[in-house]
C-alpha cells in the first residue's frame, strides 16, 4: 500500500550553493570513439566551472554532469530527470556533434522549470560539427521566444580529451556568474528596517516588481524592534567588549570619543551591528538596509539614537572583529534599489565588497584644474583626474572598510587608514561616529545604479566601467572639504562617460561600485533578469570584443535588446 513520505527536518540544499548541470547532445549514428569524446568534453566543461565559480561566501558552485548523451527524447527525459533530482538551477550544453534540436535540448528544457538559464558552449569544429547544432538550437530557441546564450569557443577538432582555450573558459565563467546570481537570488530575502527611505522615490521597496523580476522577498521590520532590542541589551556582552576592543586597537586615537557619554553611544552603535547581524541570520537574509533618518537619529521630537555608520560599514566589509567573513550588502537610508544594485554586483564578482556612495560633486576637468592651480598642485597629461574629471563619491553610511585600501590588503592595513570622527551633530543629534577614509587610486571595476520605472514596469541598470583616482594629499583634502570631510571619499572616473554626460544621467542620488567585475558578467545578468541596460555614453561602442557579451540571438530577432526585453516583460 502506498504511503506518503515524511521529509527530513534538515535544512534544504536550496539554501546553499547554486547547481549547474552540464550535458551534451549526441547523434546515434556516430562511432563509439566520437561518443566517448563527447562524454569527455562534458566532464572537461564541468571541471572548468567547478574550479572557477564560487558563491559570495567563497564556497564553490555545485556542478553535476551527465554521461548520458542526449540523442533523442528518451535520453532527454532521462537527463532532465537526473538534473531535477539533483536540484539543477542552470544548464550548460556542450555539443561536439550534430544533433536534432527538438528531439534533444528542446525536449530536455520542456521538463525543466521555465526560465532555467541555458548556455551553449561549443568548439568551432568541423569533423562532427557541434557548432552547426549549436546554431540550429540557438536559432530554434530564439524563434520560440526562449533566451539562450551562445559561446562559440575553441577546442581541438581531434583527440579524445580536448581542452578549451582560456578565452572559451573565461566567456563561460562570466555567464556562470550571471546565472548563479540570477538563479541563486530567487527565493532569497533581504531585510529592511524602517519605511520609505527619507521619502526618496528612487529608493522605494518596489515589492511586487522585485519579486517578479528577481525572485527576491523584502522583509520589512520597524526600527522600533531594533530600538527595543538595544534597550533590552539583546546581544552578547562579551562579544560587544571584544568588538569594542578591536576598534580600540585598530583605530585608537582616530576614534573620536571626548567623554564617557560619547563612548557609550559608540558602544550602542556596535551593539546595533551584533543585534542586526543575528536578526539577518534568523531570516536567512542575503542583504539588508536601515532607514535611520529621520526618526532614528535626527528627529528631536523623539529620543535620537546613535548613527548606524559603523554597523553598515561592517556588514559591507569582508572582515570584522572575528576575522574574515562574507560581505553582506547593506544599504544606508533603507535605499532598496541601492541594496539590489550592491547585492547583484557582489554576487557577480564572487563576493567582492560593495561601495555605497552619494553621487556628490561632479568635478569637470576645468573645475578640478582650477582648484589644483589655487592649491599650487601640479598635474600633467597622465593625471586622469585632471584630464577626465571625476565624481566625489561620499556618504556617511555603508562605506565598506575594504575600500580604505586596495583589493587583497590585510584588515590591519585597511583599519590603519580609517578615521572615526564624531557624526555631524546638526544632522545627527543622536550622536555616534562616522567612518572616514580616502580610497586609493587605480582600482578598476564597474560603477552602476539600478532604477525602476512605473511607465514600463521594468528595472534598468545605469552603468559604466570605472576606476578610482588618487590626487596629491593637499588637493585631495581640498576636494573632501568642499563636501563632508568627515565621511568616506572615493573619487570615481568613468571609462566612457564624460562628466557632462555623467552628471546628467544618474538615476538617483546614490551610486555604487564593485571592483574586479567585468562588463560581460553584468550584461549576461541583465539578460537573465530582463533588466534594461543603460549605457548612453557617446564614446562607448555598442560592442567591445573581449569586454562585452555577444548579443543573444533572441534580442536581434526582436528589434534589439531593449525592444526584446520589453516584449519578454509582457509575456
Amino acid at each position: 500500500m502506498a504511503q506518503a513520505e515524511k521529509l527530513s527536518n534538515r535544512n534544504s540544499r536550496k539554501t546553499g550553493a547554486v547547481t549547474f548541470g552540464v550535458f551534451a547532445t549526441g547523434d546515434p549514428r556516430i562511432d563509439a570513439a566520437s561518443r566517448q569524446r563527447c562524454v569527455n568534453i562534458v566532464e572537461m566543461v564541468a571541471e572548468a566551472v567547478v574550479k572557477r565559480v564560487k558563491m559570495p561566501d567563497g564556497q564553490p558552485a555545485r556542478v553535476v554532469f551527465s554521461q548520458v548523451l542526449v540523442d533523442g527524447e528518451r535520453q532527454a527525459d532521462q537527463v532532465a530527470g537526473q538534473f531535477l533530482a539533483a536540484g539543477v538551477d542552470a544548464l550548460i550544453c556542450a555539443p561536439d556533434t550534430w544533433a536534432f534540436p527538438q528531439l534533444t535540448t528542446i525536449s530536455l528544457l520542456a521538463r525543466m522549470p521555465k526560465g532555467t538559464p541555458l548556455n551553449i558552449t561549443c568548439g568551432n569544429s568541423g569533423p562532427k560539427p557541434g557548432v552547426v547544432y549549436a546554431h540550429a538550437l540557438n536559432g530554434a530557441l530564439a524563434q520560440s521566444g526562449i533566451l539562450s546564450h551562445l559561446n562559440v569557443g575553441t577546442w581541438p577538432d581531434a583527440g579524445q580529451s580536448p581542452q578549451m582555450t582560456d578565452q572559451t573558459i573565461s566567456d563561460l565563467v562570466d555567464w556562470c556568474y550571471a546565472a548563479m546570481t540570477a538563479a541563486g537570488l530567487r527565493g532569497r530575502r533581504v531585510v529592511i528596517f524602517g519605511h520609505d527611505s527619507m521619502g526618496m522615490e528612487t529608493a522605494l521597496a518596489h515589492v511586487i516588481p522585485t519579486r517578479r523580476f528577481f525572485g527576491l522577498e523584502i522583509t520589512r521590520l520597524d526600527m522600533k524592534l531594533l530600538a527595543d532590542l538595544l534597550a533590552k541589551g539583546a546581544y552578547d556582552k562579551k562579544e560587544l567588549a571584544a568588538l569594542r576592543g578591536w576598534f580600540d586597537r585598530h583605530v585608537g586615537k582616530r576614534l573620536e570619543l571626548p567623554g564617557p557619554a560619547e563612548s557609550e553611544r559608540f558602544n550602542q552603535s556596535l551593539a546595533m551591528y551584533l543585534i542586526v547581524r543575528d536578526l539577518l541570520a534568523d531570516y536567512n537574509a542575503v542583504g539588508g538596509g536601515f532607514m535611520s533618518q529621520l526618526e532614528w537619529g535626527s528627529d528631536l521630537r523623539g529620543c535620537p539614537l546613535p548613527v548606524a555608520d559603523a554597523m553598515e560599514s561592517l556588514f559591507n566589509s569582508t572582515f570584522d572583529h572575528a576575522g574574515r567573513k562574507p560581505a553582506l550588502p547593506f544599504a544606508t537610508e533603507a535605499d532598496v534599489q541601492a541594496l539590489l544594485t550592491m547585492l547583484v554586483m557582489t554576487w557577480l564578482s564572487g563576493g567582492n565588497p560593495p561601495l555605497f556612495m552619494d553621487f556628490r560633486k561632479v568635478w569637470e576637468p576645468w573645475e578640478i584644474q582650477a582648484l589644483a592651480g589655487k592649491e599650487k598642485v601640479r598635474f600633467g597629461a597622465n593625471d586622469l583626474w585632471a584630464q577626465r574629471g571625476f565624481v566625489d563619491g561620499d556618504n556617511s553610511g555603508s562605506a565598506s572598510l575594504d575600500w580604505a585600501g586596495r583589493p587583497g590588503e590585510s584588515p590591519e592595513k585597511l583599519m590603519a587608514r580609517v578615521n572615526m570622527p564624531l557624526a555631524d551633530s546638526s544632522y545627527f543629534p543622536g550622536g555616534g561616529n562616522s567612518v572616514s577614509f580616502i580610497t586609493p587610486g587605480g582600482i578598476a571595476g564597474l560603477a552602476a545604479r539600478l532604477a525602476y520605472s512605473d511607465l514600463s514596469g521594468m528595472f534598468s541598470m545605469v552603468w559604466d566601467q570605472a576606476q578610482t583616482a588618487e590626487m596629491p594629499e593637499k588637493l585631495s583634502q581640498a576636494v573632501c572639504h568642499t563636501s563632508n570631510w568627515n565621511w568616506p571619499h572615493t573619487f570615481v572616473i568613468p571609462k566612457y562617460a564624460t562628466m557632462a554626460e555623467y552628471k546628467q544621467y544618474p538615476p538617483a542620488n546614490h551610486f555604487h561600485m564593485t571592483w574586479n567585475l567585468s562588463a560581460a558578467r553584468l550584461e549576461y545578468w541583465m539578460d537573465l533578469a530582463n533588466v534594461l541596460s543603460v549605457a548612453p555614453w557617446q564614446a562607448r561602442p555598442s560592442f567591445l570584443p573581449g569586454v562585452d557579451r555577444p548579443q543573444p540571438l533572441l534580442h536581434l530577432l526582436n528589434g534589439g535588446e531593449a525592444q526584446a526585453k520589453r516584449l519578454l516583460a509582457g509575456k
